[in-house]
């Protein structure tokens, strides 16, 4: 049913500041940009997903659901959206497990910078059969044009994105059995709880259970992201240098990986970027 994610959302008050903050964190200009449906959107296309920024655009009731959005959780990832071959059938699909799918809708975007337009196929399914967390399921033909790398040390493209669970049991239900994602991890340790990697394309979902800190019939939300760089030192040179708040270089929990934390400039985020094992300079 799903053959990757397709794209991540990011809601902004400021569409203009939060495009700079990430043309710098990923050095890559924008691949897209359009407005429509209450919003402006800016999108950042990777080797293996997108980011979208999504801020209120107008005074509708679509512009006005995005800041109602905006006052209730702040800035910061809003949604997910994975991608089908075949929307029809997903929606049957989702429809059968219960989770509730909004009818498939069709739906265009113009590019500004461009004037090229893409189209796409979409459905939603209920927020709450889904723990809390906003999913989307889109089919599209055309490939988004790649973020064209600005200088060296960019992002090269997502490592994993985190959801937090209380019910890692639930969780496991919903990504693994009924989105039929590929439960590739699921380890447990005293200090840190438990974590579950479902592989999505070329990326993970990562799912993280901490004991303790939430009833288990709290929602699942929305965490972090972690981006991967080829040469993890020249990234934080680079961010060092446009004034972006890095934590040091620090060995990862995978073996051979070395990981570090953005403090700033990702739009409330939580963002980690780490080099892999095999990581060679761009």
């Amino acid at each position: 049913m799903i053959i990757g994610l397709d794209h991540v959302v990011v809601l902004t008050s400021d569409i203009a500041a939060a495009s700079a903050a990430y043309e710098t964190l990923f050095a890559r200009s924008p691949s897209w940009r359009y407005s429509g449906g209450g919003a402006d959107r800016t999108l950042f296309t990777l080797d293996n997903t997108t980011l979208e920024l999504v801020a209120p655009q107008g005074d509708d009731d679509a512009a006005q659901r995005v800041r109602s959005a905006l006052a209730t959780q702040g800035e910061g990832l809003a949604s997910l959206c994975f991608r089908t071959s075949d929307i029809a059938k997903t929606h049957r699909r989702l429809d059968r497990l219960t989770l509730k799918p909004e009818p498939v809708a069709e739906v265009e975007s113009r590019d500004d910078i461009s004037g090229a337009t893409l189209s796409w196929k979409r459905t939603r399914a209920a927020t709450d059969a889904t723990r809390g967390v906003r999913m989307f399921f889109l089919e599209r033909e055309q490939e988004r044009p790649l973020s064209v790398r600005t200088t060296t040390a960019s992002i090269t493209a997502m490592d994993h994105v985190v959801v937090s669970t209380a019910d890692p049991e639930r969780a496991a239900a919903l990504y693994g059995a009924r989105l039929g994602l590929d439960l590739a991890l699921d380890r447990s340790h005293q200090d840190w709880g438990q974590l579950m990697f479902f592989r999505c394309g070329d990326l993970i979902v990562e799912v993280t259970h901490r004991p303790g800190k939430s009833e288990t019939d709290a929602p699942d939300r929305l965490r972090g992201i972690c981006w991967r760089v080829a040469d993890i030192d020249a990234t934080r040179a680079r961010l060092i240098a446009a004034g972006v708040d890095v934590s040091e270089v620090r060995t990862g929990r995978k073996p051979g990986t070395r990981v570090m934390t953005v403090r700033n400039g990702t739009c409330g985020v939580l963002t980690l970027l780490v080099q892999p094992s095999q990581g060679k300079p761009d």
